[in-house]
């Protein structure tokens, strides 16, 4: 009996564990999608979209001094690990009026990392209410027209997030003032829906070459 299970710990537990985790992916590694068909950034700039993209989308609101700690926490958590893949964008949305302090913000990120993948768009406060309002989360701007959570908007305009999480069941945001949240939670989830679509396109080159 003891030369069995020796047998199962050193050969049996090893496959079933391969097996397990080759197929994880299809069966467990895709992030849910939380609200389909979000407005694309496009129709309040006509510089950025979200179609194809797998966006960061984030609410700076009007006093970036007061954020600047945030997006240092996720430039470093989150950006700096992701921002050399191709179809991988940040987008920051702010009110009108701040650009000045944007442009000093990303001179100091610029020392960090890459800075060119993280853009900011500066519309009106209506339309920075319309986008918001059209993520149909449960949290809210504040009175600077900013929220501290940044969302993942996937190539076909959903907000993907987690509809089983421990500790808010749904979660459509990650907090950029939580340096754990954002290691722990959605550099996960970042890397899943990178996974997501790297097998998509893998099938679906294999698919053409049948």
């Amino acid at each position: 009996m003891k030369k069995v299970f020796v047998l199962v710990v050193l050969f049996i537990l090893p496959l079933v564990a391969y097996l397990f985790f080759a197929s994880g992916v299809n069966n467990f590694g895709r992030l849910p999608v939380l609200t389909e068909k979000v407005s694309d950034i496009s129709t309040i700039s006509k510089n950025y979209t979200f179609e194809d993209k797998i966006t960061i989308l984030g609410f700076v609101g009007n006093d970036v001094n007061r954020v600047k700690g945030n997006l240092f926490n996720l430039n470093q958590k989150i950006y700096k690990r992701f921002h050399e893949f191709n179809d991988f964008q940040m987008i920051m949305v702010a009110p009108i009026g701040v650009e000045k302090e944007v442009v000093d913000l990303k001179e100091e990120l610029g020392q960090l990392a890459d800075a060119k993948k993280w853009n900011f768009v500066f519309v009106k406060p209506e339309e920075i209410k319309n986008l918001f309002d059209g993520l149909k989360t449960d949290l809210s701007l504040d009175k600077n027209l900013g929220n501290p959570n940044v969302f993942i908007i996937d190539k076909k305009l959903s907000l993907r997030g987690r509809d089983d999480d421990e500790d808010e069941k749904v979660k459509y945001g990650f907090n950029t003032i939580s340096v754990a949240e954002l290691n722990n939670k959605m550099e996960d989830d970042v890397k899943i829906i990178l996974a997501e679509y790297r097998l998509a396109l893998k099938k679906n080159n294999a698919d053409r070459s049948k």
